[in-house]
């Protein structure tokens, strides 16, 4: 990772040092359950292989595997939403790349700890840095499971034992899907870093993925509210996944960072 992407990392420990759960109070370790055998992927990580090989299959024109992304998009259900803005406030730039918590006045009474029993804050996100680079606008929406049946159609041409396995298995996918995710797309410049909140239950499976629009890189940084790195990924590519098990409710802190010269949009998918 470079070492822009570390202090980024780092200034995520002192926005989560304001406004830890009071269940984590005294817990000074990560924010992860105890290794076990691992889980079986979730939803968001379907959905992330859905995309992956939808993409693949349109660059072959493979028309099985434009269908087989279509049914694991169609596995899972994902809504748009629109995240709060996270108080900037609450933080203090010390130059281009490092953030630290402002300190509080001598004297001044400590905030109260949210208790997540009272309901987790909603997913919430601030732009830390802006950037010098070229805005972006966001791009098209990714391609949802109609769309790639609709493509997997289209490249079987007048197959028809083709086009009736398309069919069976469209047909197939009205019958429901999993997951309940969470959606939330952004608009970038060149060089931004934003930085997310987003609780996550203890004990329970916790997913991330950010993908961007292919115009760049995008670096990934998730830590909990002791400022515990839980994962990164600075990949050349714009798309990143972390999937972990919190080991109490808590707030985590997701920083994402544009790399590039250039604007490139991304979507961020929880569950």
């Amino acid at each position: 990772m470079q070492l822009k992407s570390l202090s980024i990392a780092l200034m995520t420990t002192a926005l989560a040092s304001q406004s830890l759960p009071v269940l984590a109070q005294g817990a000074a370790g990560p924010n992860l359950a105890p290794a076990a055998e691992a889980p079986a992927p979730g939803p968001v990580a379907t959905l992330a292989l859905a995309q992956e090989l939808y993409a693949t299959g349109l660059a072959s024109g493979d028309a099985l595997t434009v269908l087989t992304a279509a049914k694991l998009a169609a596995a899972t259900s994902v809504t748009v939403a629109e995240a709060a803005a996270l108080d900037a406030a609450m933080l203090e730039a010390t130059d281009d790349t490092t953030v630290t918590r402002k300190k509080a006045a001598p004297g001044a009474p400590a905030a109260p700890a949210p208790m997540m029993n009272d309901g987790a804050r909603p997913v919430a996100m601030v732009t830390v840095h802006a950037g010098t680079g070229t805005a972006e606008a966001a791009g098209a929406a990714a391609p949802t499971a109609d769309d790639m049946f609709a493509s997997a159609r289209a490249l079987a041409g007048d197959d028809p034992a083709l086009l009736a396995l398309i069919d069976d298995a469209a047909a197939e996918s009205s019958r429901g899907a999993i997951g309940g995710m969470q959606q939330y797309e952004v608009q970038t410049a060149g060089g931004q870093t934003d930085v997310w909140e987003i609780a996550f239950a203890g004990n329970s499976y916790a997913e991330i993925l950010v993908e961007g629009s292919g115009s760049g890189n995008l670096d990934l940084v998730v830590t909990d509210e002791n400022g515990n790195v839980i994962c990164y990924e600075a990949s050349p590519s714009d798309q990143a996944y972390c999937d972990f098990i919190p080991a109490w409710d808590g707030y985590f802190y997701v920083t994402v960072l544009n790399t590039g010269e250039t604007g490139n949009p991304y979507r961020l998918v929880t569950n």
